[in-house]
């Protein structure tokens, strides 16, 4: 691939600010020098003046083509990686769903044929534990070995994807013993079909109903639950897209005692609310998604706990479907709307103007986008930092660029914008996978294929 400079850019990573050059060859970044270390140098030269140069974003949780509620979400992996360059990020791990009845490794096999040779950017797998037996917890220990080291299960969905708390502790217990990392979907599944019988019964039908009836204490509840599982098998716990302050309490208390317990939240989580999904016209069926929006109080909790690392990674659980043929499933049942929203495109700016409110500085918010989901998904040093040896996964980041979010601009494969008339500041400029330039100055110069699988370590920050 031969040689390129960075040049004159603030380099930004989780640890240091500096005024550095950046030396990519063959891929990989060789070195960091002094500005003007290399000047003369044989290699395309890339103009950082003005700008950050930071790492690209590493998106823990996506759900690319996921079957969901009769449809599939509307990105596959060639659109969905498409956007997520455009915006900064540069590594996804997604699911591989198991189908109740099949073997794990079926749903791995499925998801990496639907993968392999149509992403953009560099991608990896966690899988979703649909059926815990010992068929399923044998599958576990190879699926470890092979670089798949993290395990996903649901306290909801009922007759879906919903484990009981015998399979939870079983599978538990298994990621004790093989190293790997329960993440779990923490929402009281069984609690929350009564109320939304109830609400249907009552005639609540409209898509507001879809937050009142996922109450933030069963969220909470099931968190509690979910860590004492974890502790009784002596297991690392990962608690997905946490919304509810009363969830965030149950996640310090453990960390203060020192338990292997981590919390991630996502950007709808931080700037939507409950009056999004109270908009009118069935528009509040685009802002359907599980864990739901809750009231705007909880955000404020919410920037809190990533101060104080209660809760240490931003995602986006980017799961899109369209409004029009898609969303609209639910009209007169709200249970019936698809559940997702879109955002891989979005986080790095909406995180960016997080640091420009003063919720996070700099470097936290690489901490939270890149280096720490790298290192709680076993891929750190690799990617989520630029330092030597490290794959060239690099954005040089326009920090004063204004612009709009919309469903006009976007590049994501789905009709509307959540973020839709947002004014942030701060955008991509130019986007280097593996040391390969995939967006520059507005223009796509990626691939589909130039993605590459990725094996993963297990979690580096078990005490």
């Amino acid at each position: 691939m031969g040689r390129t400079l960075i040049t004159g850019g603030l380099v930004v990573t989780a640890a240091d600010e500096l005024e550095a050059d950046v030396l990519i060859e063959d891929g990989k970044v060789a070195a960091l020098a002094l500005p003007g270390t290399w000047a003369g140098m044989d290699a395309e030269v890339i103009d950082a003046a003005g700008h950050y140069v930071i790492p690209g974003g590493v998106d823990a949780h996506t759900h690319m083509e996921l079957p969901f509620g009769g449809t599939f979400a509307s990105d596959t992996f060639e659109t969905g990686t498409r956007a997520a360059a455009w915006g900064g990020t540069t590594t996804i791990i997604d699911f591989a769903v198991q189908s109740p009845g099949q073997a794990v490794r079926s749903g791995v096999d499925a998801w990496l044929a639907k993968a392999e040779g149509n992403c953009a950017i560099d991608y990896g797998f966690h899988a979703i534990l649909s059926d815990v037996n010992e068929s399923s917890l044998k599958e576990m220990d190879v699926l470890v070995d092979e670089g798949i080291t993290s395990f996903k299960m649901f306290m909801a969905y009922p007759g879906v994807f919903y484990s009981d708390d015998g399979q939870i502790l079983r599978a538990m217990q298994r990621g004790a013993a093989n190293g790997a990392l329960t993440m779990m979907h923490a929402e009281n599944g069984i609690a929350i079909d009564v109320l939304v019988e109830q609400a249907l019964a009552a005639g609540k039908t409209d898509p507001r109903y879809h937050g009142e009836v996922r109450k933030a204490l069963l969220e909470s509840e099931a968190t509690h639950r979910a860590i004492q599982l974890a502790r009784v098998a002596g297991a690392p716990l990962y608690v997905v897209h946490v919304s509810a302050g009363e969830a965030v309490e149950e996640l310090a208390r453990a960390r203060d005692l020192g338990l292997n317990v981590f919390g991630e939240t996502c950007p709808q989580y931080l700037f939507l609310s409950v009056d999004d999904l109270a908009r009118p016209d069935f528009e509040g069926a685009k802002y359907v998604c599980s864990t739901p929006l809750r009231p705007q109080e909880h955000q404020d909790l919410l920037w809190r706990a990533l101060r104080t690392d209660d809760l240490s990674v931003v995602s986006t659980d980017h799961c899109p479907f369209c409004f029009s043929g898609q969303k609209e499933l639910g009209r007169g049942d709200f249970s019936k709307i698809p559940n997702g929203l879109p955002g891989v495109e979005n986080r790095m700016d909406l995180l960016h103007q997080a640091v420009l409110d003063g919720r996070i500085d700099r470097r936290r918010w690489i901490e939270l986008a890149c280096a720490t989901p790298a290192r709680m998904f076993g891929l750190y040093p690799r990617k989520g930092t630029i330092a030597p040896g490290a794959d060239a996964d690099i954005v040089v980041y326009d920090p004063n660029a204004e612009h709009v979010m919309s469903a006009e601009t976007h590049h994501m494969n789905v009709d509307y914008s959540a973020y839709e008339g947002r004014r942030v500041t701060g955008r991509a400029r130019t986007v280097l996978s593996r040391g390969r330039v995939v967006v520059d100055g507005g223009e796509y110069l990626g691939a589909a294929g130039h993605g590459r699988y990725l094996t993963r370590g297990t979690c580096q920050y078990l005490i």
